[in-house]
């Protein structure tokens, strides 16, 4: 992949980066529009380093109160225009309007997938500008993640984030070209099935060629007539010689298959790379298997925070070090925690093979709209993400936020058994958690969260099975595993929450009482651990967390990432 690559998994390579200096103005008093700042942005303007938001410091303002509206203004240059040119925003939150040269180009509403806006029919040869216009609010029924709704932070709420937070970027494409490609690992059959859909209807000539390569070394090749928008075909990837000879990808093995993509309909080519990896992720008798084995899994809680950027990586070269912070103490996979990471993160967990749960940011209150908006931005996240061999699980909800009343509301339960029947509709090949660690409705796994910091405790409380996935007694004090009317069905258990220990000396919280030094630490983390994985049920646990988060201070590292306990200890005894 290109350094910087947005899109790791559709790469092309005339493509420009759009992020750098913008003029920016708050619009308080929401009179941009009325003003016609699309057409004439005011002269006297802040600047921005995009894709950093105001409330940060890499952004260069670094204001934490709130405003509900924020304007963006950058020049670009076309060398040509018989090409169609697309402007990509990776994340603006929460809802974007966009003009170029003063026309309205597009909008989108939801701050965590991908929008795409086709601006051919608006550019000229030579400067253009291109505006945008960010609202974000304070409500609780748009999904928010981690984002503080209130002026002050709380809990394990923090600053909020507003406008442009992910890379923004143009890409140059001929007049029919490849829009999306979903790949889908046939493991069981040594195929790779891919479906394409292009932008519009292709005349009847239109070929697709697509080449697979392992290594440098091309291990299958097919073309294909693309009569429709919509290109779906399979390739055997087993080589020909030895039939049984597929390379599997596995965190201990992440091999990957590069594809080139090229499509040609007499007029234009259009070309594109791509990657995908031969894994299987399955449930089957109380197990999660990988590749039809069993895999525990060893997750560690991952909000993807900075110091100075907050919810936006500051290089790519930090999410490569988060990854391999991870990895050092011990673990095979994070649960991306209430936020929708930055594609280049699953790229290089694809690489280096770091399993990933994608999980859907919350929302706060249950009534129509936040139905409406939860559900249309989840659909675009999956959609968006499908193709990454690392997500080996959907996580929709989490600990009834947004659902508070699942226990017994037979509304909010209905919704979450839709949100699990949409995602399947969308994804059948992954399992799907509902309300991750609380009341359960329809979920492939059941998780539970348990901040209990004694392990002889721990080991005593889940000796029986039934007791916990029966509802005869609350796992944690206080929560039960199934929401009324359910019932456990067979599922894996996994611990997808504890720990979360924060030592006396530090400025902020952790969960349960602090240690009051590093043997204390480590002590108490082998013993709640070590108690997990002597229950024979249990398939996996989550230790929170990989970092501190602002006022949330019970990680591994600091939020600068320097370790704050011996990580060989804590690698030791997650290997153990």
């Amino acid at each position: 992949m290109q350094k910087g690559y947005p899109r790791p998994q559709m790469v092309r390579e005339n493509w420009t980066d759009l992020n750098g200096v913008w003029n920016f103005l708050f619009d308080d008093q929401n009179a941009g529009e009325k003003l016609k700042w699309n057409e004439c942005f005011p002269a006297e303007t802040q600047k921005i380093t995009v894709p950093f938001t105001y409330e940060t410091q890499l952004s260069g303002i670094h204001d934490t109160s709130f405003h509900p509206v924020v304007w963006y203004e950058r020049e670009f240059t076309v060398s040509r225009t018989e090409k169609r040119q697309i402007l990509h925003f990776e994340g603006v939150d929460h809802d974007a309007k966009v003009w170029v040269n003063g026309q309205f180009a597009g909008m989108h509403a939801g701050a965590y997938a991908r929008f795409s806006l086709d601006i051919t029919d608006y550019i000229i040869e030579g400067t253009n500008t291109i505006t945008v216009r960010a609202e974000d609010s304070v409500s609780c029924s748009q999904p928010r993640g981690k984002q503080r709704w209130r002026d002050e932070s709380f809990g394990c709420w923090y600053v909020q984030t507003t406008g442009i937070w992910k890379t923004v970027w143009l890409e140059e494409v001929p007049q029919l070209y490849m829009e999306t490609c979903r790949m889908t690992a046939d493991y069981d059959n040594a195929k790779i099935l891919f479906e394409i859909k292009l932008n519009k209807k292709p005349a009847d000539a239109c070929r697709l060629n697509c080449r697979i390569s392992m290594d440098g070394e091309e291990t299958a090749a097919c073309e294909v007539r693309a009569g429709s928008e919509y290109i779906v075909f399979d390739v055997c990837v087993a080589d020909a010689d030895t039939p049984w000879q597929m390379v599997p990808w596995s965190p201990q093995n992440p091999r990957l298959y590069d594809v080139k993509l090229t499509l040609s309909d007499g007029e234009g080519t259009d070309e594109a790379e791509s990657y995908f990896g031969m894994r299987k992720i399955h449930i089957e008798n109380g197990q999660i298997l990988l590749n039809n084995v069993p895999l525990y899994q060893r997750l560690i809680l991952d909000q993807g925070y900075w110091e100075e950027s907050h919810l936006t990586p500051p290089s790519e070269e930090a999410l490569v070090q988060d990854i391999d912070l991870v990895l050092a103490a011990g673990y095979n996979g994070v649960r991306k925690h209430e936020k929708i990471e930055d594609e280049r993160f699953l790229y290089w967990c694809d690489r280096k093979g770091l399993l990933v749960w994608c999980e859907m940011p919350s929302t706060y209150s249950f009534q129509e709209e936040a139905v409406a908006l939860f559900t249309s931005q989840w659909i675009e996240i999956v959609r968006q993400n499908y193709s990454h061999p690392c997500i080996v699980t959907w996580t929709a909800f989490n600990e009834s936020w947004g659902v508070e009343r699942i226990y017994t509301d037979p509304r909010q339960q209905k919704f979450t058994e839709g949100i699990y029947h949409l995602t399947k509709s969308l994804d059948a090949t992954r399992p799907v958690i509902v309300n991750d660690g609380w009341e359960h409705t329809v979920s492939d796994i059941l998780t539970l969260h348990d901040y209990e910091e004694l392990g002889a405790v721990f080991s005593e409380r889940y000796q029986e099975q039934d007791q916990i996935t029966q509802n005869k007694i609350p796992f944690n004090k206080e929560r039960y595993a199934m929401a009324k009317g359910y019932a456990y069905q067979g599922q894996p258990v996994l611990l997808s929450e504890y720990g979360g220990i924060a030592f006396q000396t530090e400025e902020g919280w952790g969960y349960g009482n602090q240690v009051a030094d590093e043997n204390a630490f480590l002590e108490r983390f082998r013993q709640i651990t070590m108690a997990i994985k002597s229950v024979p049920y249990c398939v996996g646990f989550c230790y929170t967390q990989v970092t501190d988060v602002q006022q949330e201070v019970n990680g591994l590292y600091t939020i600068q990432r320097a370790a704050k306990v011996n990580i060989d200890e804590i690698r030791k005894i997650n290997l153990s």
